[in-house]
C-alpha cells in the first residue's frame, strides 16, 4: 500500500521479544546486528528533513469530492481490502502481551486496582445507582442469581472486592459475556491478530472478548476461523463513529478496551466523539490501551504529493486513510473522554533489513489511560455531585 507499512512483529528477534525500551544502539557499526533498536534520538537534520517532506507531501490536498468519498464509502475500502489480503497481511500480536501485561492470564486488572481503601467507594457507588444502568442496588440485585431476602439489606461491609463485583451483575437484560467478569474489548479487531492471541493464551473461564470492525468482510473471517469459540467471544460489525448504533454491552461493564491502529483510520473532527464512547464502556477502575502512529513514522514521509487530506492526515493508493498523532493530542482525547494517564510514550524505533542493508525509522505512540475509581462520596472522580 502507498505510503504504509504493515506494523508488524516490533523488534521481534529471535526468542521472546524484549520489552520497548530495552535494546539500544550505542555504536553506529552494528546497526545490521539486529532487527530493531529501540529509542533511538534524531539527530536536528533528521527532524527538520521529516518536517521538510511532511510540509512537502501537504501542499497539495485530495479534492472535497474525492474526500467526501473516502468518508461515505470508509467501509467498502476497507471490505476491499480484506478480500484481498484476508489473513495474510498482518502478524498475530504476540508482542501485546509484553507491552500490555493487562492481556495477559491472571490479569484482573480492576480487582488488582481496588485497594482496601477502596472497597468502600465501590460498594457507595454501586449504592448509589449510578452506574449507568439506572438500577437501584435493590433491582440489580433482583435481577442477578443471587437472592438478597430482604432488598433493604444492606451489604456486608467485610465481603471482598471479588464477591461483590460477582455480586453486583449488570442487569441490562442478557447480553453476550454477560455471565463473565473480566471483559475485553477490541476495536478495530481486522481478522482476529489480537483476539486470537488473547483467547489461546488466557484460558480463564471468566474472560470475555468482545471484537469489531468497520468491515463486514473482516468480522466474516474472525467468524469462520476454526479458533473462534462463540462462548468466550463475540465478533461484531461496528461503525466506530456511528453515534446512532449502540454498543452490545451495557456501560460500565469493560475491563479493558484495545485500540491498537484504528483511531488513526477515522476521520479526525469524529475521534473525540467516538472514544467519549468507548470511556463510557469502561468499568470504573477499567483501562483504555492504544498503540498507533506517530507524527514523522516512516510511512508519513513516503506519502506523495495529492494524497494528504488534511494536517496530517493522508489516504492511501486503497482508499483507507490513516492519521498521524502527536503525544499531546491523545493525551487531549483520553483526558477529555475523563481518563486518567497512565503512560503516554513516543516508541522510536529504527527497523533494519539485513538482507538488503535498509534501515527503517518508524514512530509509533503507546498509550493507557485508566477510568477513575469513584470517589468516597459515591460519585465517580472527577465529577460535582448535586
Amino acid at each position: 500500500m502507498d505510503g504504509s507499512f504493515p506494523e508488524g512483529d516490533p523488534a521481534a528477534v529471535c526468542g521472546r521479544r524484549q520489552q520497548f525500551g530495552s535494546r539500544f544502539l550505542s555504536d553506529p557499526a552494528r546497526v545490521f546486528h539486529h532487527n530493531a533498536w529501540d529509542n533511538v534520538e534524531w539527530s536536528e537534520e533528521q527532524a527538520a528533513e521529516a518536517e521538510r517532506k511532511v510540509q512537502e507531501n501537504s501542499t497539495q490536498r485530495v479534492c472535497q469530492e474525492k474526500q467526501a468519498d473516502y468518508e461515505v464509502n470508509a467501509n467498502k475500502y476497507w471490505n476491499n481490502f480484506y478480500k484481498i489480503h484476508e489473513n495474510g497481511f498482518f502478524k498475530d500480536r504476540h508482542w501485546l502481551f509484553t507491552e500490555f501485561p493487562e492481556l495477559a492470564p491472571s490479569q484482573n486488572h480492576l480487582t488488582n486496582l481496588l485497594s482496601e481503601n477502596k472497597k468502600n467507594e465501590v460498594y457507595e457507588y454501586y449504592r448509589s445507582g449510578e452506574d449507568g444502568s439506572d438500577l437501584t442496588i435493590e433491582e440489580q440485585h433482583s435481577c442477578s442469581s443471587v437472592s438478597l431476602g430482604d432488598k433493604t439489606q444492606p451489604l456486608l461491609m467485610e465481603e471482598s472486592v471479588t464477591q461483590k463485583l460477582h455480586h453486583l451483575e449488570i442487569c441490562a437484560n442478557e447480553f453476550p459475556g454477560s455471565s463473565a467478569t473480566y471483559r475485553i474489548l477490541e476495536v478495530g479487531c481486522g481478522v482476529g491478530n489480537t483476539v486470537f492471541p488473547i483467547l489461546q493464551t488466557n484460558n480463564d473461564p471468566s474472560l470475555f472478548v468482545y471484537c469489531c470492525d468497520f468491515s463486514s468482510t473482516a468480522v466474516e473471517l474472525v467468524q469462520t476461523n476454526s479458533a473462534y469459540d462463540p462462548s468466550r467471544c463475540f465478533a461484531f460489525v461496528h461503525d466506530l463513529c456511528d453515534e446512532d448504533k449502540s454498543y452490545p454491552m451495557p456501560e460500565n461493564s469493560l475491563d479493558v478496551i484495545i485500540l491498537i491502529f484504528v483511531l488513526s483510520a477515522i476521520i479526525p473532527d469524529k475521534m473525540q466523539n467516538a472514544i467519549n464512547r468507548l470511556s463510557r464502556l469502561l468499568k470504573p477502575g477499567g483501562i483504555m490501551l492504544l498503540r498507533d502512529y506517530g507524527r514523522y513514522d516512516m510511512a508519513q514521509l513516503r506519502f506523495k504529493k495529492g494524497q494528504c487530506l488534511s494536517e496530517n492526515f493522508y489516504v492511501r493508493g486503497d482508499g483507507t486513510r490513516v492519521y498521524f498523532f502527536t503525544q499531546d493530542e491523545l493525551d487531549t482525547l483520553f483526558t477529555t473522554a475523563g481518563l486518567e494517564k497512565v503512560q503516554n510514550l513516543v516508541d522510536r524505533r529504527l527497523q533494519v533489513n539485513r538482507g538488503k542493508q535498509l534501515t527503517m525509522y518508524r514512530v509509533w505512540i503507546q498509550c493507557k489511560y485508566r477510568k477513575p475509581l469513584v470517589s468516597s462520596t459515591g460519585c465517580e472522580a472527577g465529577t460535582t455531585c448535586c
